[in-house]
């Protein structure tokens, strides 16, 4: 049986603020692949002659665009570095996210009755628990890499998924084509993976989208807190941990990662709304 799969509407183009957010993020992604090709000194490089030295325009050179920090290291190269290191925690846990919540769902809507009832008590549960509580604990109690930081940020919004994967896999069976191919002799697997999950990707993918930004921001408030990436690497957050104390003094360290973080997230929201508008047919 052939796989609808949703199309974009070919009849308007995206408008000006689409526009921008797609080129925003397109930008983060770029920089994020080649952050150790453009960035003109190493992060960890320490210049106490140049400590605090302020961005071009506010009396600054273009030795330090950007501008330097209470160790005299080069802002604009740690931006670089730190969007790199929130991108790919960002998109690592958004891809675990989607996966455990779409497989739980789909797990949940196939057994049906105590498996379902079991499952749904786990979403409830993972639903009602602060994720920041939780994500303190896990991090001092099993200490910290990026590998491990990565996992539990994937647990960040998985019960939202399995809903909506589970709602997804319920409304397929009762449109009738999954229930059609399954009295063909389909093995239940190939069912969920060649027909549901095809019909059902512009959903999760707008899902995605909605997660991606929140995660940023989580990835963003466990770092300020300590807790996050760890030097001698550096994230947004480490970054906003660190200009903290000298926001007075040297604004500077604290503005650029700040704004990196408000407009990625409101990029990936925009994007998101886009698709959803495109995607979803109950809206031509």
């Amino acid at each position: 049986m052939p796989v609808m799969m949703p199309r974009l509407q070919t009849t308007s183009w995206m408008d000006l603020p689409t526009r921008l957010a797609v080129g925003w993020v397109l930008l983060m992604v770029v920089v994020a692949l080649v952050a150790a090709h453009i960035a003109p000194y190493d992060i960890t490089a320490i210049d106490l002659r140049h400590r605090l030295a302020p961005p071009v325009g506010f009396g600054g050179t273009m030795l330090h665009i950007l501008g330097t920090d209470d160790l005299g290291r080069d802002v604009g190269s740690r931006l670089i570095y730190s969007i790199r290191t929130s991108l790919l925690v960002a998109f690592g846990a958004t891809a675990i996210s989607v996966f455990v919540g779409t497989a739980i769902g789909f797990t949940a809507a196939y057994f049906g009755r105590l498996v379902e009832h079991v499952l749904l008590l786990m979403i409830d549960v993972q639903a009602s628990l602060p994720f920041l509580i939780v994500a303190l604990a896990m991090l001092a109690f099993l200490g910290n890499s990026l590998t491990l930081f990565v996992a539990l940020m994937g647990l960040y919004g998985w019960e939202r998924n399995a809903r909506l994967a589970r709602g997804l896999a319920m409304a397929a069976g009762a449109q009738g084509y999954a229930s059609a191919t399954r009295q063909l002799g389909a093995h239940p697997l190939r069912v969920y993976v060649r027909h549901i999950l095809p019909n059902s990707a512009a959903t999760l993918l707008v899902a995605a989208t909605v997660t991606f930004p929140e995660i940023i921001l989580v990835e963003s408030g466990l770092s300020f807190l300590g807790l996050g990436v760890q030097p001698p690497m550096s994230s947004l957050g480490v970054m906003v941990a660190a200009g903290r104390e000298y926001i007075t003094r040297a604004p500077w360290m604290l503005l650029a990662p700040s704004l990196v973080i408000v407009l990625t997230a409101v990029a990936v929201s925009v994007l998101g709304d886009w698709l959803r508008d495109q995607l979803d047919p109950t809206l031509k």
